[in-house]
């Protein structure tokens, strides 16, 4: 259930920080308040783009690039935390550096199309470390993981056993990446 932060009467209590076209997002058990931000304003926009750019900023030279003291600043950011908009602070790797030459796309198809399939398998290749990412796709198939390997027969040998163990799947369909010639992890913020 969504609820426009104006009709929230005792957000003070809640210590719930406020902000402009702001929702507040409840859950159906009501075990969680989260807020979600419909805009942000420029100085949260400079500062989410000076951390896509180096996440290892400190709080003083932050604070400069948005031109805000320092005590501000680090509310700013602590609110963009704490709603979501950032999730983690990563190390960027160059996989070819770690031994993991190969990366795949790969498209599965589930041999039924229920919730309990789709749970089943979501579970299984969030277990594997070497798929680094899942997503739900439109079309005839029902999912595309990016999975990196050391090369071919390890690639070979992870779909034929470990997703080959997930009983869910009917099909997949692998596209190796013979050369990637860019990887964006900047988001355009505007």
């Amino acid at each position: 259930m969504i609820i426009p932060l104006l009709r929230l009467t005792n957000h003070q209590e809640h210590n719930l920080p406020i902000f402009s076209k702001s929702l507040i997002l409840i859950s159906n058990n009501h075990s969680f308040i989260s807020l979600m931000s419909e805009n942000l304003d420029a100085k949260d926009k400079l500062l989410l783009a000076a951390l896509q750019h180096n996440a290892r900023l400190s709080n003083a030279s932050l604070a400069e690039k948005a031109n805000l003291s320092d005590t501000p600043c680090l509310r700013r950011v602590k609110r963009l935390q704490e709603t979501g908009v950032i999730s983690g602070y990563h190390a960027a790797l160059d996989r070819t550096q770690v031994n993991l030459s190969i990366l795949v796309y790969a498209f599965i198809k589930l041999s039924e199309n229920t919730a309990a399939a789709a749970q089943l398998f979501e579970q299984h290749v969030e277990s594997e470390d070497q798929v680094i990412s899942c997503s739900v796709i439109s079309g005839s198939y029902d999912y595309l993981l990016e999975i990196v390997a050391k090369d071919l027969p390890s690639y070979e040998q992870f779909a034929k056993h470990q997703l080959g163990a997930c009983k869910v799947i009917s099909g997949i369909e692998s596209t190796i990446v013979l050369k990637q010639t860019f990887a964006k992890r900047i988001l355009p913020i505007r």
